[in-house]
């Protein structure tokens, strides 16, 4: 066993040679592969950028090699199966790993009838060995179906904390974890995220249906020494205005790009006029441009020197552009996990840059709003659900405008209805909402959507998530200490 774990190690390191181009591996890639490929589980929590990814795509070659080179090539052919919630990186993840001539391929909603059909052929005849999908995929008996003609060898779980109901991205299908895990066999599993706290880490195993005893943590802490973390309190779009100024007059002379966040899209276009005025160049990224525009300014950002991009959070994800020298947060974030995963786009190069928040009292009545809105009470969701199934004739030839104002007349901003038809979505109790169409009743709601005990703790956790960054905030020692402190790790044996 010695041998073959040393012979193991020794094509792992080729492949990242050859394949990836590295010369080594960083920090404890190397000992979560080798726990990979022995069989058994890990929970792996790595800065943004710290080569996540490699955990599982390394062994996935791997278990390809050994499966060519055994004396039963009859057999099922090994597949690691990669599940995701971003359906937006996914052709970006295996478009780069396609170029590394390595066997990737994607299944999710962006593909139409026929190009599905062919993936799943494909699939079921073993032309791939990495398949990346949502859990949602999981809700479609044919795919379900096509798994079964393979071997799956590995379960990858990135964005792991989209598993827990207390994490800062739950998504409901990832609940079904456990289910999913025992469909395709119980596979070696490895959860990966940039961002759990000990609750998260707990709920994360639980949701797995592992034993805390059966799962190794691999914890790389969250410390990035090249990264200045800095807090401004400022008052009006004025000032706002001219600390973005100083920031990119900061770097204008250094090819230095950068990102500045923004958590409202009105905001950001206000921002983006005055910039206009002061002839100063930019580009702008929201969820209400198109995609083509969306990817045009991506990649345009991507190709770029000396540039940044004003944003809301629809921005970041999967962007390795390595000399990001400056995110500065325009307005307040909604928690420290989101903010902290989304300063971890600079510096990736392992060069000094700069993590800016300016904080207006004003922005945190926003986010109090906010939160609000993502918990809608068990009466909300029934209210919502009662209407959409016995005023279905009404919801039909009046639209979702008719169903706003009949929901709430006297306040048509409030955004209660939009997540309460998220959520619907996500737990497959509606049809019909993804394509923008009126929804359709399909099943009875789910247990924790009237659960009031349960959303009032959901929302208690939101509103202490929040909490935590104005903490963070009004700090007046080392920041980095508080910030390893929320997230349960001594700051000395991080740093």
């Amino acid at each position: 066993m010695e041998a073959l774990v040393k012979l193991l190690t020794m094509d792992a390191l080729s492949i990242l040679n050859q394949r990836f181009g590295h010369a080594a591996f960083r920090g404890q890639q190397e000992a979560i592969i080798d726990r990979t490929m022995s069989g058994s589980h890990s929970l792996v929590i790595m800065p943004t950028g710290g080569g996540k990814s490699l955990c599982y795509q390394v062994p996935a070659i791997l278990h390809a090699k050994l499966h060519a080179a055994s004396d039963q090539p009859s057999d099922k052919a090994p597949l690691t199966l990669v599940l995701s919630p971003l359906i937006a990186l996914m052709k970006d993840q295996v478009d780069a790993l396609q170029e590394k001539e390595i066997r990737a391929a994607f299944i999710n909603s962006s593909l139409n009838r026929q190009e599905r059909e062919s993936r799943y052929e494909q699939v079921a005849n073993g032309k791939f060995d990495l398949l990346y999908v949502t859990p949602e995929r999981f809700r479609k008996p044919d795919f379900i179906d096509v798994l079964a003609q393979r071997d799956i060898r590995l379960l990858a779980v990135d964005e792991a904390h989209c598993i827990s109901e207390w994490g800062h991205d739950f998504r409901p299908d990832y609940t079904r974890l456990k289910e999913f895990r025992e469909l395709v066999g119980n596979p070696t599993t490895i959860a990966l995220t940039a961002t759990a706290t000990p609750d998260v880490q707990q709920d994360i195993v639980r949701q797995l249906g592992l034993q805390p005893d059966d799962v190794s943590m691999f914890h790389e802490g969250i410390d990035r020494p090249n990264l200045t973390i800095s807090v401004e309190e400022v008052w009006g779009n004025e000032e706002k205005l001219e600390q973005i100024l100083n920031i990119v007059k900061k770097y204008e002379e250094s090819n230095g790009n950068g990102i500045v966040y923004f958590t409202l899209i009105r905001t950001l276009d206000a921002f983006s006029e005055m910039l206009r005025k002061k002839r100063i160049p930019h580009f702008c990224y929201h969820g209400d441009l198109e995609r083509r525009d969306r990817r045009r300014v991506q990649n345009d950002f991507m190709k770029s020197q000396n540039a940044f991009v004003l944003a809301t959070n629809a921005f970041g994800m999967g962007i390795d552009k390595e000399d990001i020298r400056f995110v500065m947060h325009a307005e307040m974030p909604g928690s420290m996990e989101s903010w902290y995963q989304e300063i971890g786009r600079a510096g990736r190069d392992g060069l000094p840059s700069d993590c800016v928040l300016l904080y207006d009292e004003h922005d945190l009545t926003t986010q109090m709003e906010f939160i609000q809105w993502s918990n809608p009470t068990a009466e909300y969701y029934g209210r919502v659900y009662d209407l959409l199934l016995h005023r279905a004739e009404e919801v039909e030839a009046f639209g979702m405008e008719w169903v706003r104002d009949t929901l709430h007349p006297k306040k048509r901003h409030d955004h209660r209805i939009d997540t309460a038809l998220q959520m619907f979505d996500r737990h497959g109790v509606i049809a019909g909402h993804r394509e923008r169409r009126t929804p359709k009743i399909l099943c009875e709601m789910p247990d924790m959507l009237q659960d009031e005990e349960r959303l009032e703790e959901k929302l208690r956790r939101d509103q202490q998530k929040l909490y935590a960054l104005v903490q963070l905030i009004r700090h007046e020692g080392d920041r980095k200490a508080f910030i390893h402190e929320y997230f349960g790790i001594p700051y000395n044996e991080a740093s």
